[in-house]
């Protein structure tokens, strides 16, 4: 729930402001790009002892039509596990990047 320009705790302006510099807008590439900024943007923000979920990162840079990037943020969040930027958990159980799981995930920084 948004308030007075924060989402979810977050500074949405800083989160664009990321999201802008680093990737480029438009470009089928720049949507992977958006959300791996927004991912660890989101996550640096919150601290390594708290976690995100998908959708705050599909919200920052999808506004209205943000659950159309909720497969890609997922997508970007193993991609991000894989890579050891960040840790993927569920009901408190860190998950394994490389193994098949589905339903609500949280995302943690490194």
């Amino acid at each position: 729930m948004a308030q007075h320009g924060i989402t979810h705790g977050f500074r949405l302006e800083r989160v664009t402001e990321i999201v802008s510099r680093s990737a480029g807008c438009g470009s089928l590439g720049g949507v992977t790009d958006q959300l791996r900024a927004a991912i660890l943007d989101l996550a640096r923000q919150r601290g390594p002892s708290k976690t995100i979920c998908p959708s705050d990162a599909a919200r920052a840079i999808g506004g209205d039509e943000w659950r159309n990037l909720m497969d890609d943020a997922r997508d970007v969040a193993r991609e991000l596990a894989r890579t050891g930027d960040v840790e993927i958990s569920q009901k408190g159980t860190v998950l394994d990047p490389d193994q098949p799981w589905r339903g609500p995930i949280r995302i943690r920084i490194r």
